[in-house]
């Protein structure tokens, strides 16, 4: 049966070309990545494997790893980069895309072989028949879409970095809407890290795709990342805007957090993100999520850039402070801001203030003191804002405590940082001593958190997409058209864990 969608179709140019670009050399093959694990002192988490798809899933595991990071936060918006044709795979049909993939489910335990058992069949018989037949090649190496609250970055499976970054807003038309004082409006799609706005997210993924990296949609499959506390309604939206309006071969959904433990070698870990719109602590086994044991603060990158600029009018109301532009504001916070070791210690000794001059593009400059420091510490403590919730390593603290005893040490040895606002100095630090303090002072001193920090991890979520769906078991568990078109939508909490 076909699946009934208010998204109209949208067409699209034919791909530009289909020559294999230079820069496809650089791609991660298996003994690559476990150098560059080798060289950064990584540790690769190889898990048992409880059952068959545990295995599989250990499988895959083993193949990811990590690299030294070359792009941080501080690149977005730079122009983009290769304007080669994407990848092609070597000897790869490209008729198969109607065929039907297996696929591992985390909540209904599918196999190679189908279910287990009986119970653990899917309610809908259709889809069971999609179980234990082989996967086709769908040609091409997919399109990897890490969609932020802030930025998205888009790439191409097996590169090293995204080709493109672009703000996840867009310019609303003048007969839409007025043009504000402060400047043209703008559309936000996604905030807080939930969807928002689908018909502004619809255009965002058209100027990824066909603008962006000149794709024609209908001839590549598509990874795209998932928020961890995104409703379940987001899923099947997400899969019927990529079906029905740009009418991709198939599609795979994961979550940022267990994209990012994939960027660091392993399926198992506790993943803390800390983006633009939104902080995550996200407790990781074997590839699947707890979800009661997820926690999020609205308090993250965007949050911090008005709290900055408040600060800043605070200390010198000046006319020429209230109108700087947002960009400028938040070059000041990646450039001069940081993470103070002893918040109140340093609030109350002028003399730790380190007071430094940054010069605007106007010929102006403001100079920042107390609020280098002071502009990230509501992560830490949400209350300075006035949000009720306790900070990011409380948070990340209620996360382990809330999984198995049995797996809270395996956990808390892999705590995965990413996202663009865990790059300020003196983060790593801060979050581990508070992290450490509270597991002493709830009687969880056997626990010592380990924090795994790479370079990169401002683009994580979007590097560990890479990794995973260049893999060739990987390739098992794509949701294609022909299953959508079978299914329906609610296909995805089925095949996506």
């Amino acid at each position: 049966m076909g699946n009934k969608s208010s998204h109209k179709r949208t067409k699209v140019p034919k791909q530009v070309g289909k020559e294999r670009p230079p820069d496809m050399d650089k791609a991660w093959g298996k003994q690559q990545l476990f150098s560059h694990l080798r060289q950064s002192g990584t540790k690769i988490v190889l898990l048992p494997p409880p059952d068959k798809q545990q295995q599989r899933l250990a499988e895959v595991a083993a193949g990811p790893g990590t690299r030294p990071g070359q792009q941080n936060e501080d690149s977005v918006g730079a122009p983009v980069g290769s304007a080669a044709a994407p990848p092609r795979l070597r000897g790869a049909g490209d008729s198969a895309e109607h065929e039907a993939y297996t696929y591992v489910s985390g909540s209904s335990t599918c196999n190679q072989n189908g279910p287990k058992e009986k119970n653990e069949t899917l309610q809908r018989p259709e889809v069971a028949s999609y179980l234990g037949r082989r996967p086709p090649s769908l040609g091409r190496m997919a399109v990897v879409v890490d969609q932020g609250s802030g930025f998205t970055k888009a790439g191409f499976a097996g590169e090293n970095r995204p080709r493109l970054v672009l703000k996840s807003s867009s310019l609303v038309p003048s007969w839409e809407l007025p043009v504000l004082a402060g400047g043209p409006a703008r559309a936000h799609p996604i905030k807080h890290g939930v969807v928002v706005d689908w018909e502004a997210l619809e255009g965002l993924w058209e100027r990824l795709l066909v603008g962006g990296l000149r794709v024609c949609p209908e001839q590549w499959p598509v990874l795209v990342s998932d928020s961890p506390s995104a409703p379940p309604a987001s899923r099947e939206r997400v899969a019927e805007l990529l079906f029905e309006a740009l009418a991709v071969p198939a599609c795979h959904m994961a979550s940022t957090a267990s994209l990012a433990l994939c960027s660091a070698g392993t399926f198992s870990g506790l993943a803390v993100e800390a983006g633009a719109g939104v902080c995550h602590a996200t407790p990781i086994y074997a590839g699947h999520s707890w979800h009661k044991a997820t926690f999020r603060l609205e308090v993250a990158g965007t949050t911090l850039s008005r709290y900055l600029r408040d600060l800043l009018v605070a200390a010198c109301p000046d006319l020429l402070l209230r109108t700087l532009p947002r960009k400028a504001i938040t070059q000041l916070k990646k450039r001069c801001c940081y993470v103070s070791l002893d918040f109140e210690g340093d609030l109350h000794n002028p003399a730790h203030h380190q007071p430094v001059s940054f010069c605007l593009g106007n010929g102006c400059s403001v100079c920042l003191s107390s609020e280098r420091f002071r502009c990230p510490e509501p992560i830490f403590q949400p209350g300075l804002l006035g949000h009720t919730e306790p900070g990011l390593p409380t948070l990340a603290f209620w996360a382990l405590q809330r999984v198995p005893e049995t797996l809270r040490r395996r956990l808390a040895d892999t705590v995965v940082l990413a996202g663009g606002s865990t790059l300020f100095p003196g983060f790593t630090e801060r979050l581990e001593m508070e992290l450490e303090a509270q597991c002493q002072q709830h009687g969880y001193g056997a626990l010592q958190p380990h924090l795994v920090a790479n370079p990169g991890r401002g683009t994580a979520v979007w590097t560990g997409g890479s990794m995973v769906a260049s893999l060739h078991n990987f390739q098992r568990q794509w949701m294609t058209r022909a299953m959508y078109q079978e299914c329906g939508a609610r296909l995805v909490h089925k095949v996506f864990n």
